[in-house]
């Protein structure tokens, strides 16, 4: 597995607090793999999720670490989003 997903993994399960996530979200990190958040937290996978999200590697780290705003990624086609929206802002604002 990718220590980019390991991190990210860690990361995000750092900012859940044990709390589950509302829905399901698959990010998907070009060139690294996949990992799913939902109501068990986050952890490496490629499992079917509400919604799927696409970045370069660059792109999610920055977002993870609060120097890319999710949007802003979004709307200048850094980041994809595919399925349910709803769920995607749910995690941006996770991520803000």
């Amino acid at each position: 597995m990718s220590e980019v997903i390991n991190k990210a993994v860690e990361a995000l399960n750092a900012r859940l607090d044990g709390e589950g996530f509302d829905g399901s979200v698959k990010v998907e990190i070009e060139g690294e793999g996949s990992l799913v958040v939902d109501g068990d937290g986050a952890r490496a996978g490629d499992d079917d999720a509400d919604c799927t999200l696409k970045a370069d590697a660059e792109t999610f780290q920055g977002m993870l670490e609060g120097e890319v705003n999710p949007t802003s990624a979004f709307m200048t086609g850094k980041l994809s989003v595919d399925g349910d929206m709803g769920a995607a802002m749910k995690l941006g604002a996770l991520l803000s």
